[in-house]
């Protein structure tokens, strides 16, 4: 009766002992992978199974038929196999060790119990591992995003040339990493500057793409001695002619030609917020839209506005994530922010960008940006 009793403590301790060493194996590494296979590996040698494998992970061990393992979870574990649940930290079943024991032999408890401890361990490891793959995951997608923002700001004027009678300026902050909002200025050979603001439809890398894409096509034709209409016309075809996706991402424009010579400016809106204008000391009127967003419909007819801008002209181009700024639950909103660019008396563009970016953030009180943000300011000083 005492061997029987001695005996029976020896494998307990012999039962423990490889389950200690089943879980320091297990929690050795941190590669998904290997945990599986070392999960595998413990149970087929340790209890001298037929075969084992996982119900939602491609991995097996020993003799399991492929038929077995295409069947997957749907079909249930074959007739002899017995399935041990592992669950995640929410208590949910995330997959099956299934495991098939020698022929005639049936589990004892303390191989069901030396079971149950081992998935208990396996879905801790597993969850860990997954955990990890994650946020390596995420780790090279902040890499990509950091490298996407890079790339985008470089494509924004790094240095606003220089326009004889003028002051220009430009800012933008993306809401995320990367954001839909494009602002371009372009001198051209004849003396010309052509200006562009534009907001993709939606935030984010899918949006930047498209205004990466906008931006090359609005280069090459505003290099091509083309006028705002043909402009906004062949940039509308083009848009619309590639795809339900880009279609999805259509893109708000204003497009603008400055004349310093003849002190001239020409709009062309497609879709976009009204424009400030403001020339001399008149009253601030707006720029309204003319025609659809880029590349909403097929077809679009625009129609160009044109002043002579005397001296102390000032124009003020947005996207709508300046208006839509909140404070709690009120919006700012295209009404103050008229307000605030008519009453700053600033007389360079890069202090009127200044004076409306502080007065956004005194709105919000700290919220944090729910758009892009990018805003351009030209000047007659001369």
């Amino acid at each position: 009766m005492e061997s029987d009793e001695t005996l029976f403590a020896q494998q307990q301790v012999v039962r423990l002992q490889a389950l200690l060493e089943a879980s320091r194996r297990i929690h050795s590494t941190i590669e998904l992978d290997k945990v599986l296979r070392i999960v595998l590996e413990i149970v087929v040698r340790e209890l001298e199974l037929v075969g084992a494998y996982f119900t939602t992970f491609p991995y097996s061990y020993g003799d399991v038929p492929a038929e077995v393992l295409s069947g997957g979870s749907a079909s249930g574990a074959p007739e002899g196999w017995v399935q041990f649940p592992l669950h995640d930290r929410k208590g949910e079943v995330f997959t099956e060790l299934v495991v098939m024991p020698s022929p005639g032999h049936t589990f004892s408890l303390d191989e069901e119990d030396f079971l149950e401890s081992l998935a208990l361990q396996s879905a801790v490891a597993i969850e860990n591992a997954r955990f990890h793959e994650r946020t390596l995951l995420w780790q090279r997608v902040e890499i990509d995003l950091a490298s996407a923002r890079a790339i985008q700001r470089s494509l924004l004027p790094q240095e606003v040339g220089a326009i004889p009678g003028y002051s220009i300026a430009a800012r933008s902050d993306t809401c995320y990493e990367v954001g839909g909002d494009y602002v371009d200025i372009v001198p051209l050979l004849s003396g010309d500057t052509i200006v562009v603001m534009a907001d993709v439809a939606g935030k984010g890398l899918a949006s930047a793409l498209v205004g990466t894409s906008f931006r090359s096509a609005f280069r090459a034709m505003a290099n091509s001695d083309m006028d705002l209409v043909e402009i906004a016309t062949q940039m509308n075809q083009l848009h619309y002619s590639e795809g339900d996706e880009s279609r999805k991402r259509y893109v708000t424009a204003i497009f603008l030609r400055l004349s310093p010579g003849t002190n001239t400016l020409e709009a062309v809106n497609a879709g976009h917020n009204p424009a400030f204008l403001q020339i001399g000391d008149g009253a601030l009127m707006e720029i309204k839209a003319s025609g659809t967003p880029v590349g909403m419909l097929p077809i679009s007819t625009y129609s160009p506005e044109r002043w002579v801008l005397g001296r102390g002209s000032r124009l003020l181009l947005y996207t709508d994530g300046l208006t839509e700024v909140f404070q709690g639950e009120e919006e700012f909103g295209p009404e103050r922010l008229l307000a605030a660019f008519e009453h700053c008396a600033d007389e360079t563009a890069d202090d009127v960008l200044a004076s409306l970016w502080q007065t956004l953030d005194g709105f919000s009180d700290g919220q944090p940006q729910s758009d892009d943000m990018t805003a351009l300011v030209l000047i007659r000083q001369q």
